[in-house]
Parts: C-alpha cells; sequence; structure tokens
C-alpha cells in the first residue's frame, strides 16, 4: 500500500528530484504556485503518438496536483481539504516551498521588503499547513498515526544552523532557524497523538551536495523514526542535533 505524501514546492529542485525517484513509493500531492509539473497528473497524460490509446507505463504513477499561493491562509486550508477528500489520509508532509532573497544588512534599503514574504512562506506556512491537518485529521487518530508512522518533514538550511558570514542572507538564515526552532516545538506537541516531527537543513544544493542526497534522507527521515531532530547535510558529512 502507497503512502500518501503532502509535498510543498514540488516544482522546486528538490520537489522535482524527490518526486522523479520516489513517485512510485507514494501517492504524491504536489502543490505548486506557477511552474508546469513535468510528470503526469489528473490534470495531465503521456500520450504514445503512434498509438494514443494505448496504455503508458509512466500514467500509473501520476501526482495529484494542486495548484495554490501558500500565501493565502485559505489556500493552505484549501489544500489539506483537497488532499484528504482524494485520499482520505495524509501519512508525510514535506513542507519544502521557501522564499530567498540574498540582501546585505547594511547598504540595502530592500531588505524589509522581503522579511515579510521570507518569514510567511518559510516558517508560517510550515506552522497552519502542519496545524490545519493535525486538526482535520491526525488529533484523533493516535493509533493509526503511529502504525503508519505518520510524520512531517520541513526543509530548513543549513544556514539556519550555522554562521555563513557576508552572504547576504540574513533574513533568509534568520527564517530557517525560526523554522528549526519551531520544529522541535512542534514534535513536542505532535508526538502526543503519534505524529514524528522533524527537519532537514541542507547545504546548497546541487552547488554544494548532490540533490540525490537530500531527496534520499528525506525518504529515510519518513522511513526511520526519530522524533525533533534537526538532520544537518554538508559537503562534509550528516550530523544531527
Amino acid at each position: 500500500m502507497k503512502r500518501v505524501c503532502l509535498f510543498t514546492g514540488a516544482s522546486g529542485t528538490l520537489g522535482t528530484s524527490f518526486i522523479s525517484r520516489y513517485r512510485h513509493q507514494y501517492h504524491i500531492i504536489a502543490v505548486h504556485r506557477s511552474r508546469p509539473l513535468p510528470w503526469p497528473s489528473q490534470l495531465r497524460r503521456m500520450v504514445d503518438p503512434l498509438d494514443p490509446s494505448a496504455h503508458v507505463p509512466e500514467n500509473s504513477d501520476a501526482v495529484f496536483a494542486v495548484q495554490a499561493d501558500l500565501l493565502d491562509d485559505a489556500e493552505c486550508e484549501r489544500i489539506i481539504e483537497v488532499a484528504l477528500a482524494r485520499f482520505g489520509q495524509v501519512d508525510l508532509l514535506v513542507n519544502a516551498a521557501a522564499s530567498f532573497h540574498r540582501e546585505t544588512i547594511i547598504g540595502s534599503d530592500r531588505l524589509g521588503d522581503h522579511f515579510d514574504r521570507d518569514f510567511h512562506l518559510n516558517v508560517r506556512v510550515p506552522l497552519i499547513l502542519s496545524a490545519q491537518l493535525a486538526r482535520h485529521d491526525w488529533l484523533a487518530k493516535r493509533t493509526e498515526n503511529m502504525a503508519m508512522n505518520r510524520n512531517i518533514v520541513n526543509v530548513a538550511s543549513i544556514g539556519g544552523v550555522r554562521l555563513y558570514p557576508g552572504g547576504g542572507v540574513s533574513v533568509y538564515s534568520a527564517s530557517k532557524a525560526a523554522l528549526a526552532q519551531l520544529s522541535r516545538h512542534m514534535a513536542d506537541e505532535f508526538w502526543p497523538f503519534g505524529v514524528r516531527v522533524n527537519v532537514l537543513a541542507p547545504s546548497a544544493f546541487p552547488r554544494l551536495i548532490a540533490t540525490e542526497r537530500v531527496s534520499e534522507r528525506l525518504r529515510e527521515l519518513d522511513e526511520g523514526l526519530d522524533n525533533g531532530r534537526v538532520v544537518v547535510l554538508s559537503k562534509d558529512g550528516d550530523s544531527v542535533e
């Protein structure tokens, strides 16, 4: 039986890697804003041009596409409602959608312009989606949640754990640090009803580490039993905090 995975930022670098590699293992609800998804979905099917009526194997692992603006709280609630209406459950929530702007603290008059968006998408949205999913589905299902090993993986950044000076990433890094600490509190509050929460904090990918490595570590977090961990992926190896 396939697990149901709700993945935000599905059309991004990590989303594309994870879904391409593992969509045969999951029913994936692929949340994206505007960039088209490259996989078959309920809206788009692969066709053999020489035999349009023939079965195309790729269509067997179609994703369920949901286009939404995550900056709208009502859209976040709609995503959860649509996911549960389609599959009746969510076993893995991956909060991978992110906002990133590079601005120095001194010498820039635009830092404040990006502050609200970075914190909204990088911190508020994972909180809202997780809380809505708990409220609509998980709260009264502790035994089932534990049996299904249900969990949340919040994708942060190594910049939210370690200082990289001079890069103009102060607000982005602060938002990812906030997400990591928020996730620890979520792990504490969600575990009583049997749901784990962990953080994946990779270095820049694919520039410094392979995107496939991040995808694999994400899958391992889903399959494992960790709770309240921050898993840091760097070019020098992995560490857990």
